[in-house]
């Protein structure tokens, strides 16, 4: 008898959408406004920090510190410090990864045991739930829900709330761990003071980790602010901060992230670090440092890429909602990050029956009826919920406006023959 290859805890978490709806996409000539990606440069300074640490020094060809190279470790304990109100020690509450995505694999891996529950707010980001199951947990599901939105406003991501008594009750004395992504993708929601203060009393109630995905800190609209939960009373030491170069700086290629949090925490992250990746590669690092350094010292201005990304991309945002209305969609306002979800009810009820398998959630259907016909494609809001779940998040899609002004003339143009097509 063979034996068995793959490891158990593998099972159930092989199959991929998104390699099914980019699969699609690459057979059809479509405007790709699903994945999450800048179709424009990164700004010149952090292009030039990278060609400098390419070109410069010959030792940036070689290992440096495993858990960080040290003028990067130093510039984010610097720069985070003074905005979680903390005195960062770069040895000991700094941890360099490989991404965001490389950051909460490791924190997963660290902190999750055999049956512990940790807590995941949705619609969420896809991989927090097989990083979940790979540790031995075990998800436990709470939804955001909107509210009613006025008569003839467009619904607002600040809409979605959590239910305080619903989150309170998922809580256990099982409970290790909540996933807290703000602001979130899809959705776009950033959470409040209010909402931050519910969740932390919680987590500080029960003992339980906060593990804070902050990928998209820098991107938000409408004058709205981002909190960082670590900087509440309590929180510093029961927080992993996670944060993202690529989304910072507009070049997801380079895959640097990190973990901020207090020793007793990341001591436990450095140990599967120097086990698995050991090292992030160090140029990316170089990079990433100098381009701190340079925003440290506009941090606040008209000239820093902090002030001027958001203020772009809220126009991106705003072109895109005015544009998918054409067609009959309801966007969701989002207040942060690339990502906005727009209703699509309508359309369920004008052509119920899309072609797709029976069980097939609606707004799957609906995507791959929308590249194959209308050259547009998006990302089903369904993959980013709970199976259990999915039924009642099927009639939205999410679409990327971080785009560049091109791409987003594309757009229109698909639109405009939708339009102007039969519908």
């Amino acid at each position: 008898m063979a034996k068995r290859l793959h490891a158990r805890r593998l099972d159930g978490i092989d199959h991929n959408p998104w390699v099914e709806f980019l699969k699609l996409a690459s057979e059809f000539d479509v405007v790709n406004l699903g994945q999450g990606f800048p179709d424009f440069p990164p700004p010149d300074f952090a292009l030039e920090a990278l060609q400098h640490a390419v070109s410069g020094d010959f030792m940036l060809n070689q290992y440096t510190k495993a858990f960080g190279y040290p003028p990067l470790t130093k510039i984010l304990a610097s720069f985070f410090g003074k905005l979680l109100g903390q005195q960062l020690d770069p040895l000991k509450n700094v941890l360099v990864t490989v991404g965001a995505y490389g950051a909460l694999f490791t924190a997963f891996q660290a902190l999750v045991d055999e049956g512990d529950e940790v807590i995941i707010i949705e619609p969420f980001f896809d991989c927090y739930e097989p990083m979940t199951l790979m540790a031995g947990g075990l998800p436990v599901f709470v939804s955001l829900k909107p509210s009613p939105a006025q008569d003839g406003e467009l619904d607002s991501s600040s809409n979605w709330q959590l239910d305080p008594m619903e989150l309170a009750s998922k809580f256990t004395s099982r409970t290790k761990a909540l996933v807290l992504n703000t602001p979130n993708n899809p959705l776009g929601k950033v959470f409040s003071k209010p909402e931050l203060e519910l969740v932390a009393s919680l987590c500080q109630q029960h003992d339980v980790v906060c593990i804070a995905d902050e990928v998209y800190q820098w991107l938000v609209y409408d004058q709205c602010q981002h909190i960082s939960i670590a900087s509440l009373p309590g929180m510093w030491e029961r927080t992993l901060t996670i944060g993202s170069a690529g989304k910072t700086f507009s070049a997801t290629g380079w895959k640097v992230g990190w973990v901020l949090g207090p020793d007793r925490l990341l001591k436990h992250l450095r140990t599967v670090h120097q086990n698995s990746v050991f090292h992030c590669p160090t140029q990316g690092q170089a990079a990433v440092a100098q381009s701190f350094e340079r925003e440290q010292q506009h941090f606040g201005q008209p000239s820093s890429y902090f002030v001027q990304l958001p203020r772009a991309v809220q126009r991106n945002r705003d072109h895109m909602v005015h544009s998918l209305q054409s067609v009959g969609m309801r966007p969701v306002v989002p207040q942060g990050s690339y990502f906005l979800i727009t209703d699509i009810s309508d359309f369920k009820r004008k052509m119920p029956d899309l072609p797709g398998a029976a069980d097939e959630p609606y707004d799957r259907r609906f995507v791959k009826w929308m590249i194959k016909n209308k050259g547009l494609m998006a990302i089903p809001v369904s993959i980013f919920c709970s199976p259990p779940h999915q039924e009642v998040f099927d009639h939205y899609i999410r679409f990327c406006f971080m785009k560049d002004e091109s791409t987003l003339q594309a757009m229109d143009k698909k639109l405009q023959k939708w339009k102007e097509g039969p519908r």
